[in-house]
């Protein structure tokens, strides 16, 4: 058991780690977060895309494909299908286009009214 206990290995940690791990820790202590609080502002570092017209129709529209089964989140799952849904968010994006008329940019208009179209396509093709 003599030799059992001297072929243990030890764990060796070098001058260069701890010092380097403590001056971490200060640097936390000083900016005064802890782990918890710096994952959250980093959380909150990423950039969001602006709120704009074409972010709210591209909102609409993935969440009626979504509804559609046209994308998914998990790999190698059949996706779940709900047409009512899908109807319901293509209806909102219609009702955005008839509200918006003549107020919107010649690029807005054209952007919402092919991305109609595209979706009334997937919608006839999946109901059908």
């Amino acid at each position: 058991m003599a030799e059992e206990k001297k072929q243990e290995k030890k764990i060796i940690i070098d001058e260069d780690w701890k010092t380097k791990a403590q001056k971490e820790k200060e640097v936390l202590k000083t900016e005064g977060k802890t782990g918890k609080e710096n994952k959250d502002s980093e959380q909150q570092q990423y950039q969001l895309p602006p709120g704009d017209f074409g972010a709210l129709v591209s909102l609409l529209a993935t969440q009626a494909m979504f509804a559609m089964g046209i994308i998914t989140t998990e790999k190698d799952k059949e996706p779940k299908k709900d047409l009512r849904l899908a109807k319901f968010h293509i209806d909102m994006l219609e009702a955005l286009e008839e509200k918006t008329k003549g107020n919107l940019t010649e690029q807005e208009q054209k952007f919402l009214s092919d991305t109609l179209s595209q979706l009334r396509m997937g919608f006839v093709n999946m109901a059908g």
